[in-house]
């Protein structure tokens, strides 16, 4: 089965979309496990002469990385939001469609 060039573009497109996915979601794994070894090195560290220079560290790479993750997001998700209006619409629908069940069921 051929494709035309429509199909082919659509299709490059899609590919294109599902890898900055997968790049995004591999970001935020290490977002996360970075989090977590900058919550331990918290949590063990001891008082020392370089200890106020290692937390400002510590939480400047925290403050930058959770900004540019936030922009990745963005980036990627650009008009795709967890609730879109389509979403909201076939909830409804489904909502309709079984409350007009259970109002048929019910014998008087």
């Amino acid at each position: 089965m051929k494709l035309n060039k429509d199909e082919e573009k659509q299709l490059a497109s899609v590919k294109h979309q599902v890898r900055r996915i997968k790049i995004f979601y591999l970001h935020l794994a290490l977002y996360i496990i970075v989090v977590g070894l900058i919550s331990l090195n918290f949590y063990v560290m001891e008082e020392g002469p370089y200890t106020s220079n290692i937390t400002g560290l510590n939480i400047s790479t925290l403050v930058l990385w959770t900004v540019f993750i936030s922009i990745h997001a963005w980036i990627v998700f650009k008009g795709r939001f967890l609730f879109k209006k389509s979403w909201e619409d076939k909830k409804a629908e489904k909502f309709l469609k079984e409350e007009e069940s259970v109002e048929t069921t019910f014998w008087e």
